[in-house]
């Protein structure tokens, strides 16, 4: 009956060590998404307040609105020579390299916040 209890024992000891390492490991990935939730706040922060004093925001919302001011501008004054320049304007910077293209999208997207800037682009190559 020695035998029996001693191996009962080593088989209850066994399941509450695996018991015990599954808690350890649930708990553990808990603490590392937590962790990765209070960084991104962090992150989110640190960059409000970065951008509280900058004019770069301004600056790239009226780069990206100038095309529109001329297409609009050419509509009222009807000058269609105008809306030509826009449209080899585009064509050049649809030109440029890849990697400039991204470069500056990554800026852009970093002036205005926007997370997830690699998500954006695997849609634009689809």
């Amino acid at each position: 009956m020695n035998i029996l209890g001693n191996v009962i024992g080593a088989v209850a000891g066994i399941g509450q060590t695996y018991l015990a390492n599954k808690a350890a490991v649930k708990t553990a990935k808990h603490e590392a998404t937590m962790s990765c939730i209070k960084n991104d706040a962090n992150w989110e922060s640190k960059m409000a307040d970065a951008s509280a004093s900058s004019f770069k925001d301004e600056y790239f919302a009226l780069i990206l609105s100038a095309p529109i001011f001329f297409i609009g501008y050419a509509i009222a004054v009807d000058d269609p020579s105008i809306i030509l320049r826009v449209e080899q304007g585009m064509t050049a910077l649809g030109a440029l390299p890849q990697w400039y293209q991204y470069l500056l999208f990554i800026a852009v997207s970093a002036s205005f916040g926007i997370r997830g800037a690699d998500k954006i682009m695997n849609l634009r190559n689809k």
